[in-house]
C-alpha cells in the first residue's frame, strides 16, 4: 500500500505539471495502470467495509486524475470490481436485516446495524461518484459498460432502498442524460416511469432528484418525452399545489418541478396547453432554493419577455404585474437568484416598459410591489445605463 501511494502522488504531480505523455507505454501509462488495477484488486479482497469505502474514494480520485491514460483493460476490470462491489454490498444488507430479527436484538445491536448501514450507503455513493466519472470521461462510449451496470443499478430505485441510495441510482442517469443525451435515448422506456413513480415520492430528497432527472429527459429527450408529457405534467402539479410544497424540507422539489415544467413548454410546447402552463408556472415564480435551478430559470423567464412571449405576457399585458413583481424580487434578493448577465437584462426590459408604457400601465404592473422592493427597484432603474456596478445589490 506505501507504494501504491507513492506512485498515486507522483502520477498527480506529474499530470498536474503536463508531463504524463506518451504512448500507451510510457512510464506514467504504466504508472497509472499499475496503481488503478492494484486498488482495484486490492478492494476485492478486503473484508471491511469502511476500507472497501476508503478505497473507492481514492479509486475515483486516481480515475479523475488520469483521465487522459486511461485504457479500456482498466475500465473493463473496474466495472467488474463494481458489480463484485453492489453484489457484496446487497448480500451484507440482507444479512443485516436478518439480524433485526434476532431474539437478542437490542439498542446497542441497533446502533450497530445503523452505523453499518451508513457504511453501506458510503460505498454505494462512491460507486456512483466513479460511474459518473467514467460516463463523463467516456460519454457513449461508456455505454456498453453501463448496460452491463444496468440490472445492478436499476433495483437500487426501489422504495426497500434507503433515500441516499435511491437518489445515488438515479442520479447516474442522469449523468448519462447530461453527457450524451443521444446515447441515453435507449434508457428511457426503462427509466422514464421509475423516474415518473419518483417524482411523487413521499421522501423530498427522493422528489428533488427525480424532478431533477425528470427535466433533463424533457429537454433532451426530443420524441421520445412526448408520450409521456401528460403523465409528467400531472406529477408536476402534484408537488406545486401540495400542501406543504414550499416548507423549508420540500422547497428544493418544488422549485425543480417549476424548473421541469418550464422545460415542457420550452422543448415539448406544441404537446401541451400554454395557456394554462404558463401562468401556473409564473404564479411559482420566483424559485429561491435551488439555486442552480433558479438561475437557469430566471433566465428562461428573462429570454420569454425578451421575445415578447404572448403566453407570457398574456392578453394586454395581463401577466406583466406578475412578471416585474419577479424581475423585482430578485433584483432585490441579491445575486444568488439570477446571474450577473441576466441581472442587467432584466435590468434593460423594466427601463424599456418604464419608458415605452403608459404611466398608468407601468404603475399597475408596479402594483404588486411591497413598499421596500419599490424603493429598490427605484434606485436600481435610475443608476446610469453605462454604469459598472453589479445591478444586483
Amino acid at each position: 500500500m506505501p507504494a501504491m501511494i507513492s506512485g498515486y502522488m507522483r502520477l498527480m504531480l506529474a499530470v498536474e505539471k503536463g508531463i504524463a505523455q506518451g504512448g500507451s507505454e510510457s512510464y506514467f501509462t504504466k504508472l497509472s495502470d499499475y496503481i488503478v488495477l492494484a486498488l482495484v484488486e486490492a478492494l476485492h479482497k478486503e473484508p471491511i467495509t469502511e476500507i472497501c469505502g476508503i478505497m473507492l474514494y481514492e479509486l475515483n480520485n486516481c480515475l479523475q486524475i488520469c483521465e487522459p491514460l486511461l485504457t479500456e483493460s482498466q475500465v473493463r476490470s473496474i466495472v467488474n470490481e463494481i458489480k463484485h462491489v453492489i453484489t457484496e454490498s446487497s448480500s451484507r444488507k440482507n444479512e443485516l436485516t436478518e439480524r433485526d430479527k434476532t431474539e437478542d436484538f437490542d439498542a446497542e445491536e441497533a446502533e450497530l446495524l445503523s452505523a453499518e448501514r451508513k457504511q453501506e450507503e458510503k460505498v454505494l455513493s462512491y460507486v456512483g461518484k466513479i460511474l459518473r466519472t467514467l460516463i463523463k470521461t467516456f460519454k457513449a462510449s461508456f455505454l456498453p459498460f453501463l448496460d452491463e451496470l444496468s440490472p445492478y443499478l436499476l433495483p437500487i430505485w426501489a422504495k426497500e432502498n434507503t433515500t441516499n441510495e435511491r437518489c445515488i441510482s438515479i442520479l447516474i442517469f442522469d449523468a448519462l442524460v447530461e453527457e450524451c443525451p443521444e446515447a441515453a435515448l435507449k434508457y428511457y422506456d426503462a427509466c422514464l416511469p421509475l423516474v415518473l413513480e419518483a417524482s411523487n415520492d413521499e421522501d423530498p430528497n427522493v422528489r428533488q432528484t427525480a424532478l431533477y432527472g425528470l427535466g433533463l429527459w424533457a429537454e433532451y429527450g426530443s420524441s421520445f418525452f412526448k408520450p409521456f408529457v401528460g403523465e409528467a405534467l400531472s406529477r408536476i402539479y402534484v408537488v406545486l399545489t401540495h400542501l406543504n410544497a414550499r416548507e423549508p424540507e420540500n422547497e428544493s422539489a418544488y422549485d425543480n418541478a417549476v424548473s421541469t415544467l418550464g422545460k415542457i413548454y420550452q422543448f415539448h410546447g406544441e404537446s401541451i396547453d400554454s395557456a394554462q402552463v404558463i401562468p401556473a408556472w409564473l404564479n411559482c415564480l420566483p424559485i429561491k432554493a435551488a439555486l442552480v435551478e433558479a438561475k437557469l430559470v430566471h433566465e428562461q423567464l428573462c429570454s420569454m419577455v425578451e421575445r415578447s412571449d404572448r403566453e407570457l405576457l398574456g392578453p394586454n399585458y395581463q401577466y406583466l404585474t406578475k412578471v416585474v413583481s419577479v424581475f423585482a424580487e430578485v433584483l432585490c434578493d441579491g445575486e444568488d437568484l439570477v446571474t450577473e448577465e441576466t441581472a442587467k437584462r432584466m435590468i434593460n426590459l423594466l427601463r424599456n416598459f418604464q419608458k415605452t408604457l403608459p404611466a398608468a400601465t407601468w404603475a399597475s404592473a408596479c402594483s404588486l410591489l411591497l413598499p421596500q422592493q419599490e424603493m429598490e427597484l427605484e434606485s436600481i432603474l435610475s443608476l446610469k445605463e453605462d454604469a459598472n456596478l453589479s445591478p444586483v445589490q
